[in-house]
């Protein structure tokens, strides 16, 4: 490279830095638009609307949240990696954003987006599954579950949020766990319909987070089996884990925010602190508390290597469930 390209190529290159330091400077100065990938009524719309409303209070700018629906959170997120890397297009999505490349991969499909799309910016809860079965059933613990599923072989359907979703796989490990069940399975389109699916009567159960679960437990509406943290969790005391009931199985549902790859690291440093602002204002701590919940909150460099692990422990599970339909 000659002298006269190198100038005007470093003039380019100091440019377009002034270019990003500017656009930071008055971030943001019009509304944010959070893409949430599933209906209302599941975990990343009861989590992330709430965190919205007091992140417009940090910003001074509204931030609307936007249900992108379809294909068990993909649809959302492929709209994201695609949009604009300009800080008013962000993605709340769960723990099954990491595992899509790798069903693509599994099935012999080209990626339409990897994990390398995105720009974690904070995890804001991780929550345990709870298995919930309709108030009708005759089921009081999960062994009576799990033995009437070994009589009757594929007797029983559970829903989930989608094929490969982050209640599918859970119950695919379960089923292995509890000596390889066969079961039906009715995939919908979000963890709202999924438990609307139990409340009606149309399947016998749903692995459900436990913020969206809770109000119907407290309703009398459903019976909750077993719990898939370590422990047992305060706000359902009296129901088992999975592990004590014989059944090795330990997830957790988490929700984080992320940023399409490319945007400005002066614009995520200040999506970082404003996020974490409205994550720990009291208005949105007692939201999470009347749910169930507790903030389990990870600024970027921890939930990026969080992600990391995670993301590698989610296709393996993927792989060992291997191909399936329906």
């Amino acid at each position: 490279m000659d002298r006269r390209n190198f100038v005007i190529g470093s003039a380019a290159v100091a440019a377009f830095a002034a270019v990003r330091a500017r656009a930071a400077d008055d971030y943001p100065n019009r509304a944010i638009t959070m893409i949430s990938p599933f209906p209302p009524g599941g975990v990343s719309d009861t989590i992330t609307r709430p965190l919205d409303a007091a992140l417009e209070k940090v910003f001074k700018q509204p931030v609307v949240l936007e249900n992108k629906t379809g294909a068990a959170g993909a649809v959302g997120a492929q709209y994201v990696a695609a949009a604009k890397p300009d800080g008013y297009t962000l993605l709340t999505h769960i723990v099954s954003i990491s595992g899509f490349a790798a069903v693509d991969r599994l099935f012999g499909r080209t990626p339409k987006f990897t994990n390398d799309s995105f720009v974690p910016i904070a995890r804001i809860v991780a929550d345990p599954i709870v298995m919930i079965v309709n108030k009708d059933l005759p089921y009081r613990s999960l062994k009576e579950l799990v033995d009437d599923a070994k009589a009757h072989p594929n007797k029983l359907i559970y829903s989930s949020s989608g094929l490969y979703g982050a209640s599918h796989i859970p119950t695919a490990l379960f089923a292995k766990a509890a000596g390889n069940l066969q079961m039906r399975h009715l995939p919908t389109n979000g963890g709202g319909p999924a438990v609307t699916a139990v409340l009606g009567g149309n399947v016998n159960f749903f692995m459900s987070p436990t913020s969206i679960a809770l109000s119907h437990i407290r309703a009398g509406k459903v019976r909750p089996l077993a719990v898939s943290s370590a422990q047992r969790i305060k706000s359902l005391p009296d129901v088992p884990t999975f592990r004590e009931s014989g059944y090795d199985l330990e997830y957790y549902f988490w929700v984080g925010i992320f940023a399409p790859k490319g945007t400005p690291e002066p614009i995520i440093k200040i999506l970082r602190e404003g996020i974490r602002q409205a994550a720990h204002s009291r208005e949105f701590l007692d939201t999470l508390a009347n749910l169930g919940q507790d903030l389990a909150y990870m600024d970027q460099p921890e939930f990026a290597a969080f992600w990391a692990v995670d993301a590698k422990r989610q296709e393996d599970a993927i792989n060992a469930i291997g191909r399936v339909q329906g």
